[in-house]
C-alpha cells in the first residue's frame, strides 16, 4: 500500500475532536535507497513520536535510568516472584531485601521490554504497523505491546469515551509516548 493512501485510512479513522491535530507523516529518499526515511506522528505541528531517529538510543538509555530510579513508579510484587527470588538466592537474604531484588528485577524487565519495543520503531515497521492496525481489532490493537499499535488505537475515533475514561490503571504500566497520546485522548472526551 502506498504512503498516500495510508495515511489517508489512518486520518479517517482519528477522532473528530483529534483532526488537524494529530498528523502522520513521513519523509522518503528517492535518491538514496539505502537512506531509510522517517515516520513520524505530530500534534499540534511538533513533533511527538519519531520512528529511526538517531539520538533516540540515548533517550532511550536515559528513560530507562529513570524508570529504574522513579520511586513513584508502583510495580507490584507477586508471592511467587519473591520465592523465586528466594530460590535464587538460596535463602541467605533477609525476607525485606526479597522484596525490593524482585521490584528491581521487575522494573529491568519491563525497562528491556520498553527499549525492545521502542527499538523496533522504524519506517518500514511503520508501515507494516500501520497496516496491521487497519485490520485488526481495537481490542487487540490496545492490549499489544506494540507502542504504535496502542497509539493508533487510542487517537481512532472507535475507542469510545467510557472505553478511555476506564483504562487509566492500564495506560500507567504503557510506555510514556503511549501515555502522552492517552492523555491527549482524554482532554478532548
Amino acid at each position: 500500500m502506498s504512503w498516500s493512501k495510508l495515511k489517508q485510512q489512518l486520518e479517517s479513522f482519528l477522532c473528530p475532536a483529534l483532526i488537524g491535530r494529530v498528523e502522520y507523516r513521513a519523509t522518503g529518499y528517492r535518491y538514496l535507497p539505502d537512506k531509510a526515511g522517517l515516520c513520524y506522528i505530530s500534534v499540534d505541528k511538533k513533533d511527538v513520536l519519531r520512528m529511526n531517529d538517531r539520538t533516540s538510543p540515548i533517550r532511550w538509555y536515559g528513560a530507562e535510568l529513570e524508570i529504574k530510579n522513579d520511586p513513584d513508579i508502583q510495580i507490584p510484587v507477586s508471592d511467587e516472584e519473591m520465592e523465586e527470588v528466594r530460590k535464587n538466592t538460596k535463602g541467605t537474604v533477609p525476607e525485606d531485601r526479597l522484596k525490593v531484588i524482585a521490584r528491581n528485577r521487575k522494573i529491568s524487565e519491563y525497562a528491556k521490554e520498553l527499549l525492545t519495543a521502542q527499538a523496533s520503531l522504524s519506517k518500514s515497521n511503520f508501515v507494516a504497523t500501520a497496516t496491521k492496525f487497519l485490520s485488526t481489532s481495537i481490542e487487540e490493537s490496545i492490549e499489544s505491546d506494540d507502542i504504535l499499535l496502542n497509539i493508533l488505537a487510542l487517537v481512532d475515533r472507535r475507542t469510545g469515551k467510557k472505553r478511555i475514561l476506564n483504562m487509566s490503571a492500564k495506560m500507567q504500566l504503557k510506555h510514556p509516548v503511549v501515555q502522552f497520546f492517552y492523555e491527549l485522548r482524554r482532554s478532548t472526551c
